[in-house]
Protein backbone atom coordinates (compact mmCIF):
# COMPACT_ATOMS: atom_id res chain seq x y z
CA UNK A 1 0.00 0.00 0.00
CA UNK A 2 2.83 2.34 0.93
CA UNK A 3 4.51 1.40 -2.33
CA UNK A 4 1.51 2.39 -4.42
CA UNK A 5 1.09 5.57 -2.39
CA UNK A 6 4.72 6.46 -3.08
CA UNK A 7 4.23 5.78 -6.78
CA UNK A 8 1.11 7.99 -6.78
CA UNK A 9 2.90 10.83 -4.99
CA UNK A 10 5.81 10.58 -7.42
CA UNK A 11 3.41 10.66 -10.33
CA UNK A 12 1.63 13.78 -8.98
CA UNK A 13 4.97 15.47 -8.37
CA UNK A 14 6.00 14.76 -11.96
CA UNK A 15 2.72 16.26 -13.16
CA UNK A 16 3.32 19.41 -11.14
CA UNK A 17 6.85 19.71 -12.44
CA UNK A 18 5.62 19.22 -16.00
CA UNK A 19 2.94 21.87 -15.54
CA UNK A 20 5.44 24.31 -14.08
CA UNK A 21 7.79 23.59 -16.95
CA UNK A 22 5.00 24.18 -19.44
CA UNK A 23 4.12 27.48 -17.79
CA UNK A 24 7.73 28.58 -17.91
CA UNK A 25 7.89 27.53 -21.52
CA UNK A 26 4.81 29.60 -22.33
CA UNK A 27 6.27 32.61 -20.53
CA UNK A 28 9.55 32.22 -22.38
CA UNK A 29 7.82 31.99 -25.75
CA UNK A 30 5.52 34.99 -25.20
CA UNK A 31 6.26 37.69 -27.78
CA UNK A 32 5.97 41.17 -26.29
CA UNK A 33 5.39 43.83 -28.95
CA UNK A 34 5.31 47.54 -28.21
CA UNK A 35 3.25 50.35 -29.74
CA UNK A 36 3.19 54.15 -29.87
CA UNK A 37 -0.19 55.55 -30.88
CA UNK A 38 -2.26 58.76 -30.94
CA UNK A 39 -5.79 57.62 -30.04
CA UNK A 40 -6.90 59.09 -26.72
CA UNK A 41 -5.01 59.14 -23.44
CA UNK A 42 -2.90 56.54 -21.72
CA UNK A 43 -5.76 55.65 -19.37
CA UNK A 44 -8.72 56.56 -21.58
CA UNK A 45 -8.36 55.22 -25.09
CA UNK A 46 -10.68 53.12 -27.26
CA UNK A 47 -7.60 51.54 -28.82
CA UNK A 48 -6.17 50.57 -25.45
CA UNK A 49 -9.47 48.85 -24.63
CA UNK A 50 -9.29 46.82 -27.84
CA UNK A 51 -5.65 45.94 -27.19
CA UNK A 52 -6.65 44.51 -23.84
CA UNK A 53 -9.30 42.43 -25.60
CA UNK A 54 -6.71 41.18 -28.11
CA UNK A 55 -4.25 40.27 -25.36
CA UNK A 56 -6.90 38.22 -23.56
CA UNK A 57 -8.10 36.37 -26.68
CA UNK A 58 -6.19 36.03 -29.93
CA UNK A 59 -2.99 37.27 -28.32
CA UNK A 60 -3.19 34.71 -25.52
CA UNK A 61 -3.86 31.92 -28.03
CA UNK A 62 -0.81 32.92 -30.09
CA UNK A 63 1.55 33.91 -27.27
CA UNK A 64 1.45 37.58 -28.32
CA UNK A 65 1.13 40.48 -25.91
CA UNK A 66 0.80 44.09 -27.12
CA UNK A 67 2.02 46.80 -24.76
CA UNK A 68 1.31 50.48 -25.34
CA UNK A 69 4.42 52.38 -24.30
CA UNK A 70 3.33 55.85 -25.46
CA UNK A 71 0.07 57.66 -26.25
CA UNK A 72 0.91 61.08 -27.65
CA UNK A 73 0.41 63.20 -30.78
CA UNK A 74 1.72 62.63 -34.30
CA UNK A 75 4.23 65.49 -34.07
CA UNK A 76 5.92 63.97 -31.02
CA UNK A 77 6.05 60.54 -32.66
CA UNK A 78 7.46 62.17 -35.81
CA UNK A 79 10.27 63.80 -33.81
CA UNK A 80 11.05 60.68 -31.77
CA UNK A 81 11.09 58.38 -34.79
CA UNK A 82 13.44 60.64 -36.72
CA UNK A 83 15.70 61.11 -33.71
CA UNK A 84 15.98 57.34 -33.33
CA UNK A 85 16.41 56.78 -37.07
CA UNK A 86 19.25 59.31 -37.23
CA UNK A 87 20.98 57.75 -34.24
CA UNK A 88 20.45 60.49 -31.66
CA UNK A 89 21.90 58.96 -28.45
CA UNK A 90 19.20 60.63 -26.32
CA UNK A 91 16.34 59.31 -28.47
CA UNK A 92 14.08 56.55 -27.15
CA UNK A 93 14.42 53.19 -28.86
CA UNK A 94 11.90 52.54 -31.59
CA UNK A 95 8.90 50.41 -30.63
CA UNK A 96 7.77 47.46 -32.73
CA UNK A 97 4.92 49.58 -34.14
CA UNK A 98 4.19 53.30 -34.26
CA UNK A 99 1.48 55.52 -35.75
CA UNK A 100 2.76 57.88 -38.40
CA UNK A 101 2.08 59.92 -41.51
CA UNK A 102 3.99 59.02 -44.69
CA UNK A 103 5.91 62.31 -44.33
CA UNK A 104 7.71 60.80 -41.32
CA UNK A 105 8.78 57.79 -43.35
CA UNK A 106 9.90 60.03 -46.23
CA UNK A 107 12.10 61.98 -43.81
CA UNK A 108 13.83 58.87 -42.45
CA UNK A 109 17.39 58.25 -43.69
CA UNK A 110 16.52 54.63 -44.47
CA UNK A 111 12.88 53.56 -44.78
CA UNK A 112 13.94 49.93 -45.27
CA UNK A 113 14.03 49.84 -41.47
CA UNK A 114 10.28 49.33 -41.81
CA UNK A 115 8.33 46.26 -42.83
CA UNK A 116 6.80 46.17 -46.31
CA UNK A 117 3.26 45.01 -45.58
CA UNK A 118 3.03 43.52 -49.05
CA UNK A 119 5.18 40.72 -47.65
CA UNK A 120 2.49 39.85 -45.10
CA UNK A 121 -0.82 40.83 -46.75
CA UNK A 122 -1.76 39.12 -49.99
CA UNK A 123 -3.48 40.96 -52.85
CA UNK A 124 -6.89 39.77 -51.77
CA UNK A 125 -6.40 41.09 -48.24
CA UNK A 126 -5.12 44.46 -49.45
CA UNK A 127 -8.01 44.80 -51.91
CA UNK A 128 -10.41 44.88 -48.95
CA UNK A 129 -9.07 48.31 -47.94
CA UNK A 130 -10.22 51.59 -49.53
CA UNK A 131 -7.68 51.86 -52.40
CA UNK A 132 -6.68 55.48 -51.74
CA UNK A 133 -5.98 54.67 -48.09
CA UNK A 134 -3.51 51.96 -49.10
CA UNK A 135 -1.95 54.03 -51.86
CA UNK A 136 -1.13 56.85 -49.46
CA UNK A 137 0.97 54.46 -47.36
CA UNK A 138 3.26 53.46 -50.23
CA UNK A 139 6.67 55.12 -49.95
CA UNK A 140 9.41 54.31 -52.46
CA UNK A 141 7.27 51.50 -53.91
CA UNK A 142 6.87 49.80 -50.53
CA UNK A 143 3.70 49.68 -48.42
CA UNK A 144 5.10 50.85 -45.10
CA UNK A 145 2.12 52.72 -43.57
CA UNK A 146 -0.93 50.53 -43.05
CA UNK A 147 -4.28 52.37 -42.76
CA UNK A 148 -5.92 51.92 -39.38
CA UNK A 149 -8.41 54.79 -39.01
CA UNK A 150 -8.93 57.73 -41.35
CA UNK A 151 -10.42 61.18 -41.16
CA UNK A 152 -11.42 63.59 -43.88
CA UNK A 153 -12.69 67.15 -44.10
CA UNK A 154 -16.36 67.84 -43.45
CA UNK A 155 -18.55 70.90 -42.99
CA UNK A 156 -19.80 71.58 -39.46
CA UNK A 157 -22.82 73.89 -39.12
CA UNK A 158 -24.44 75.60 -36.17
CA UNK A 159 -27.90 74.62 -37.41
CA UNK A 160 -29.69 76.60 -34.72
CA UNK A 161 -28.13 79.87 -35.88
CA UNK A 162 -28.35 78.88 -39.53
CA UNK A 163 -32.10 78.19 -39.23
CA UNK A 164 -32.69 81.74 -37.89
CA UNK A 165 -30.79 83.11 -40.89
CA UNK A 166 -32.70 80.84 -43.30
CA UNK A 167 -36.10 81.74 -41.85
CA UNK A 168 -35.38 85.43 -42.26
CA UNK A 169 -33.81 85.36 -45.74
CA UNK A 170 -35.09 82.22 -47.48
CA UNK A 171 -31.65 80.69 -48.05
CA UNK A 172 -31.50 76.90 -48.15
CA UNK A 173 -28.88 74.68 -46.59
CA UNK A 174 -28.50 72.80 -49.87
CA UNK A 175 -26.77 75.89 -51.28
CA UNK A 176 -23.79 75.01 -49.09
CA UNK A 177 -22.98 71.95 -51.21
CA UNK A 178 -20.83 74.06 -53.55
CA UNK A 179 -18.10 76.58 -52.82
CA UNK A 180 -19.80 79.07 -55.11
CA UNK A 181 -23.05 78.73 -53.14
CA UNK A 182 -21.29 78.86 -49.77
CA UNK A 183 -19.40 82.07 -50.49
CA UNK A 184 -22.46 83.78 -51.99
CA UNK A 185 -24.38 82.84 -48.83
CA UNK A 186 -21.50 84.03 -46.65
CA UNK A 187 -21.78 87.53 -48.09
CA UNK A 188 -25.55 87.49 -47.67
CA UNK A 189 -25.14 86.49 -44.00
CA UNK A 190 -22.74 89.35 -43.32
CA UNK A 191 -25.17 91.80 -44.93
CA UNK A 192 -28.11 90.36 -42.99
CA UNK A 193 -26.37 90.53 -39.61
CA UNK A 194 -25.25 94.08 -40.38
CA UNK A 195 -28.88 95.02 -41.06
CA UNK A 196 -29.88 93.85 -37.57
CA UNK A 197 -28.21 96.95 -36.09
CA UNK A 198 -28.90 99.81 -38.54
CA UNK A 199 -27.53 102.29 -36.02
CA UNK A 200 -24.08 100.63 -36.30
CA UNK A 201 -22.51 100.49 -39.73
CA UNK A 202 -20.19 97.65 -40.77
CA UNK A 203 -20.79 95.28 -37.86
CA UNK A 204 -21.88 92.33 -39.98
CA UNK A 205 -20.74 88.94 -38.70
CA UNK A 206 -18.39 86.41 -40.25
CA UNK A 207 -20.15 83.39 -41.73
CA UNK A 208 -17.43 80.86 -42.52
CA UNK A 209 -14.11 79.57 -41.17
CA UNK A 210 -11.82 77.08 -42.90
CA UNK A 211 -9.34 75.22 -40.73
CA UNK A 212 -6.96 74.60 -43.64
CA UNK A 213 -6.72 77.39 -46.25
CA UNK A 214 -4.00 75.36 -47.95
CA UNK A 215 -6.32 72.39 -48.39
CA UNK A 216 -9.11 74.51 -49.85
CA UNK A 217 -6.81 75.59 -52.66
CA UNK A 218 -4.91 72.33 -53.04
CA UNK A 219 -7.95 70.06 -53.28
CA UNK A 220 -10.00 72.66 -55.13
CA UNK A 221 -7.42 73.23 -57.87
CA UNK A 222 -6.90 69.47 -58.31
CA UNK A 223 -10.68 68.95 -58.45
CA UNK A 224 -10.90 71.56 -61.20
CA UNK A 225 -8.51 69.48 -63.30
CA UNK A 226 -5.28 71.37 -62.78
CA UNK A 227 -2.08 70.44 -60.95
CA UNK A 228 -1.70 72.41 -57.75
CA UNK A 229 2.00 71.57 -57.54
CA UNK A 230 4.70 72.09 -60.13
CA UNK A 231 7.49 69.88 -58.88
CA UNK A 232 8.36 71.14 -55.40
CA UNK A 233 6.55 74.46 -55.86
CA UNK A 234 2.95 75.69 -56.14
CA UNK A 235 1.85 76.18 -59.75
CA UNK A 236 -0.50 79.21 -59.39
CA UNK A 237 -2.32 78.40 -62.63
CA UNK A 238 -5.72 79.61 -63.94
CA UNK A 239 -7.70 77.30 -61.64
CA UNK A 240 -5.89 78.73 -58.63
CA UNK A 241 -7.17 82.14 -59.67
CA UNK A 242 -10.65 80.68 -60.13
CA UNK A 243 -10.60 79.35 -56.56
CA UNK A 244 -9.08 82.59 -55.28
CA UNK A 245 -11.83 84.91 -56.55
CA UNK A 246 -14.79 83.84 -54.32
CA UNK A 247 -12.52 83.11 -51.37
CA UNK A 248 -10.90 86.53 -51.48
CA UNK A 249 -14.21 88.29 -52.19
CA UNK A 250 -15.70 86.75 -49.04
CA UNK A 251 -12.63 87.78 -47.03
CA UNK A 252 -12.72 91.39 -48.23
CA UNK A 253 -16.42 91.61 -47.41
CA UNK A 254 -15.82 90.37 -43.86
CA UNK A 255 -17.51 87.01 -44.41
CA UNK A 256 -14.43 84.77 -43.99
CA UNK A 257 -12.65 84.19 -40.66
CA UNK A 258 -8.99 85.21 -40.91
CA UNK A 259 -7.76 84.81 -37.34
CA UNK A 260 -5.37 82.04 -36.32
CA UNK A 261 -6.41 79.02 -34.28
CA UNK A 262 -8.74 76.12 -34.92
CA UNK A 263 -12.16 76.37 -36.54
CA UNK A 264 -13.85 75.00 -33.44
CA UNK A 265 -13.22 78.19 -31.48
CA UNK A 266 -15.20 80.79 -33.51
CA UNK A 267 -18.14 78.38 -33.68
CA UNK A 268 -17.97 77.97 -29.93
CA UNK A 269 -18.18 81.74 -29.45
CA UNK A 270 -20.77 82.39 -32.16
CA UNK A 271 -18.32 84.45 -34.24
CA UNK A 272 -19.01 82.13 -37.19
CA UNK A 273 -21.72 79.56 -37.88
CA UNK A 274 -20.18 77.33 -40.59
CA UNK A 275 -16.77 75.67 -40.74
CA UNK A 276 -14.80 73.17 -42.76
CA UNK A 277 -12.39 71.16 -40.63
CA UNK A 278 -10.98 67.71 -40.02
CA UNK A 279 -13.72 65.25 -39.17
CA UNK A 280 -11.63 64.20 -36.17
CA UNK A 281 -12.19 67.65 -34.67
CA UNK A 282 -15.75 66.55 -33.83
CA UNK A 283 -14.30 65.85 -30.38
CA UNK A 284 -13.83 69.59 -29.85
CA UNK A 285 -17.08 71.05 -31.17
CA UNK A 286 -19.49 72.11 -28.48
CA UNK A 287 -23.29 72.32 -28.51
CA UNK A 288 -23.06 75.29 -26.14
CA UNK A 289 -22.23 78.68 -27.67
CA UNK A 290 -20.85 81.32 -25.31
CA UNK A 291 -21.23 84.80 -26.80
CA UNK A 292 -19.04 87.82 -26.13
CA UNK A 293 -21.51 89.16 -23.56
CA UNK A 294 -21.18 85.87 -21.61
CA UNK A 295 -24.68 84.69 -22.52
CA UNK A 296 -24.93 81.06 -23.63
CA UNK A 297 -27.15 79.14 -26.01
CA UNK A 298 -27.76 75.45 -26.55
CA UNK A 299 -27.35 74.74 -30.26
CA UNK A 300 -27.42 71.81 -32.65
CA UNK A 301 -24.20 71.11 -34.56
CA UNK A 302 -24.57 69.03 -37.72
CA UNK A 303 -22.06 67.71 -40.24
CA UNK A 304 -22.35 67.61 -44.04
CA UNK A 305 -19.88 66.55 -46.75
CA UNK A 306 -17.28 69.11 -47.76
CA UNK A 307 -18.39 71.57 -50.50
CA UNK A 308 -17.03 71.19 -54.04
CA UNK A 309 -16.83 73.49 -57.05
CA UNK A 310 -19.81 73.39 -59.42
CA UNK A 311 -17.69 72.31 -62.39
CA UNK A 312 -15.16 70.28 -60.42
CA UNK A 313 -14.73 66.69 -59.39
CA UNK A 314 -16.05 65.62 -56.00
CA UNK A 315 -12.66 65.41 -54.38
CA UNK A 316 -11.96 65.55 -50.64
CA UNK A 317 -8.84 65.44 -48.50
CA UNK A 318 -8.09 62.22 -46.65
CA UNK A 319 -6.28 62.55 -43.37
CA UNK A 320 -5.13 60.39 -40.49
CA UNK A 321 -2.03 58.43 -39.53
CA UNK A 322 -1.39 54.77 -40.26
CA UNK A 323 0.75 52.13 -38.55
CA UNK A 324 4.39 51.37 -39.31
CA UNK A 325 6.09 48.16 -38.18
CA UNK A 326 9.83 48.16 -37.48
CA UNK A 327 11.84 45.29 -38.97
CA UNK A 328 13.04 42.78 -36.39
CA UNK A 329 12.69 38.99 -36.58
CA UNK A 330 10.17 37.06 -38.67
CA UNK A 331 8.43 35.97 -35.44
CA UNK A 332 8.07 39.50 -34.07
CA UNK A 333 7.00 40.93 -37.42
CA UNK A 334 4.39 38.18 -37.79
CA UNK A 335 3.14 38.94 -34.26
CA UNK A 336 2.63 42.59 -35.22
CA UNK A 337 0.82 41.62 -38.41
CA UNK A 338 -1.42 39.18 -36.51
CA UNK A 339 -2.48 42.06 -34.27
CA UNK A 340 -2.99 44.48 -37.19
CA UNK A 341 -5.08 42.01 -39.17
CA UNK A 342 -7.23 41.49 -36.09
CA UNK A 343 -7.61 45.24 -35.55
CA UNK A 344 -8.47 46.04 -39.18
CA UNK A 345 -11.13 43.35 -39.39
CA UNK A 346 -14.09 45.28 -40.84
CA UNK A 347 -16.46 44.79 -37.93
CA UNK A 348 -13.86 45.38 -35.23
CA UNK A 349 -12.39 48.36 -37.05
CA UNK A 350 -15.86 49.92 -37.20
CA UNK A 351 -16.23 49.41 -33.47
CA UNK A 352 -12.92 51.18 -32.90
CA UNK A 353 -13.39 54.17 -35.22
CA UNK A 354 -16.92 54.99 -34.09
CA UNK A 355 -15.58 55.41 -30.56
CA UNK A 356 -12.75 57.61 -31.76
CA UNK A 357 -14.52 59.78 -34.37
CA UNK A 358 -12.78 58.35 -37.45
CA UNK A 359 -13.67 56.48 -40.62
CA UNK A 360 -13.11 52.73 -41.01
CA UNK A 361 -10.54 51.65 -43.57
CA UNK A 362 -12.29 48.79 -45.39
CA UNK A 363 -15.04 48.84 -47.99
CA UNK A 364 -16.98 46.15 -46.14
CA UNK A 365 -17.09 48.34 -43.05
CA UNK A 366 -18.90 51.09 -44.96
CA UNK A 367 -21.24 48.68 -46.70
CA UNK A 368 -22.11 46.35 -43.84
CA UNK A 369 -21.20 47.63 -40.39
CA UNK A 370 -21.24 51.42 -40.33
CA UNK A 371 -24.99 51.94 -40.62
CA UNK A 372 -25.82 49.55 -37.72
CA UNK A 373 -23.11 51.29 -35.70
CA UNK A 374 -24.70 54.68 -36.42
CA UNK A 375 -28.06 53.39 -35.19
CA UNK A 376 -26.44 52.59 -31.84
CA UNK A 377 -24.93 56.06 -31.43
CA UNK A 378 -26.67 58.42 -29.01
CA UNK A 379 -24.90 61.72 -29.71
CA UNK A 380 -26.73 63.55 -32.53
CA UNK A 381 -23.53 65.27 -33.66
CA UNK A 382 -21.77 61.91 -34.10
CA UNK A 383 -24.80 60.46 -35.90
CA UNK A 384 -24.70 63.40 -38.31
CA UNK A 385 -20.93 63.00 -38.78
CA UNK A 386 -21.13 59.32 -39.67
CA UNK A 387 -23.95 59.92 -42.11
CA UNK A 388 -21.70 62.52 -43.73
CA UNK A 389 -18.97 59.86 -43.86
CA UNK A 390 -21.27 57.43 -45.67
CA UNK A 391 -22.24 60.05 -48.24
CA UNK A 392 -18.63 61.15 -48.69
CA UNK A 393 -17.33 57.62 -49.22
CA UNK A 394 -20.11 56.93 -51.71
CA UNK A 395 -19.91 60.10 -53.79
CA UNK A 396 -16.37 61.49 -53.42
CA UNK A 397 -12.85 60.48 -54.36
CA UNK A 398 -10.31 60.72 -51.57
CA UNK A 399 -7.28 62.87 -52.29
CA UNK A 400 -3.92 62.68 -50.54
CA UNK A 401 -0.99 65.08 -50.99
CA UNK A 402 2.04 64.17 -53.09
CA UNK A 403 5.11 62.98 -51.24
CA UNK A 404 7.39 65.92 -51.98
CA UNK A 405 10.24 67.11 -49.77
CA UNK A 406 8.95 70.68 -49.56
CA UNK A 407 5.33 69.85 -48.70
CA UNK A 408 5.43 70.75 -45.01
CA UNK A 409 7.38 73.96 -45.68
CA UNK A 410 4.94 74.99 -48.43
CA UNK A 411 1.93 74.24 -46.25
CA UNK A 412 3.25 76.22 -43.29
CA UNK A 413 4.26 79.31 -45.27
CA UNK A 414 1.05 79.25 -47.34
CA UNK A 415 -1.20 79.17 -44.25
CA UNK A 416 0.57 82.15 -42.71
CA UNK A 417 0.93 84.19 -45.89
CA UNK A 418 -2.61 83.74 -47.16
CA UNK A 419 -4.13 84.96 -43.89
CA UNK A 420 -1.80 87.98 -43.84
CA UNK A 421 -2.47 88.78 -47.49
CA UNK A 422 -6.24 88.59 -47.05
CA UNK A 423 -6.07 90.78 -43.94
CA UNK A 424 -3.98 93.25 -45.92
CA UNK A 425 -6.45 93.16 -48.80
CA UNK A 426 -9.39 93.67 -46.48
CA UNK A 427 -7.83 96.72 -44.83
CA UNK A 428 -7.06 98.15 -48.27
CA UNK A 429 -10.63 97.53 -49.43
CA UNK A 430 -11.98 99.35 -46.38
CA UNK A 431 -10.07 102.39 -47.61
CA UNK A 432 -12.45 104.49 -49.71
CA UNK A 433 -9.73 105.18 -52.28
CA UNK A 434 -8.87 101.51 -52.93
CA UNK A 435 -11.12 101.08 -55.96
CA UNK A 436 -13.62 98.33 -56.73
CA UNK A 437 -13.61 94.98 -54.99
CA UNK A 438 -12.71 93.28 -58.29
CA UNK A 439 -9.56 95.37 -58.54
CA UNK A 440 -8.67 94.67 -54.94
CA UNK A 441 -9.13 90.90 -55.41
CA UNK A 442 -6.47 90.96 -58.14
CA UNK A 443 -4.14 93.21 -56.16
CA UNK A 444 -4.48 90.98 -53.10
CA UNK A 445 -3.60 87.91 -55.19
CA UNK A 446 -0.52 89.63 -56.56
CA UNK A 447 0.50 90.67 -53.05
CA UNK A 448 0.02 87.10 -51.82
CA UNK A 449 2.17 85.67 -54.61
CA UNK A 450 4.92 88.16 -53.80
CA UNK A 451 5.02 86.82 -50.23
CA UNK A 452 5.72 83.22 -51.33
Amino acid sequence: MKYFRSILLLFLLMLLLFAASACNKDDDSMIEITLWHVYGGQTDSPLNDLIEEFNNTVGAENNIHVTVTSVTNSNTIHENVLAAAFGDPSAPGLPDMFCSYPKTVSAMPDDTLLVDYSDYFNEGELSEFIPEFVEEGIVNDRLVVLPLAKSTEVMFINKTAFDRFADATGVDISELSTWEGLFAMAERYTEWTDEQTPEIQGDGKVFFVHDFHFNYFQVGVEALGEDFFNGNEIAYGPMFEYAWEPYCRAALNGSLWLQSGYATEPLRTGDTIVSVASSASVLYYSDIVTYNDNTTEQVEIIALPCPTFENGEKLVMQRGVGVCTVKSTPEREQACVTFLKWLTDAERNTEFVTKAGYMPVKQEAFEKYLMPAIENLKDKMYISLYRAFLQTQKEYTFYFPPKIDTYLELETSFESNVRNALKYGKSRYMDADSGSIDVQIIETLNYFKSCN
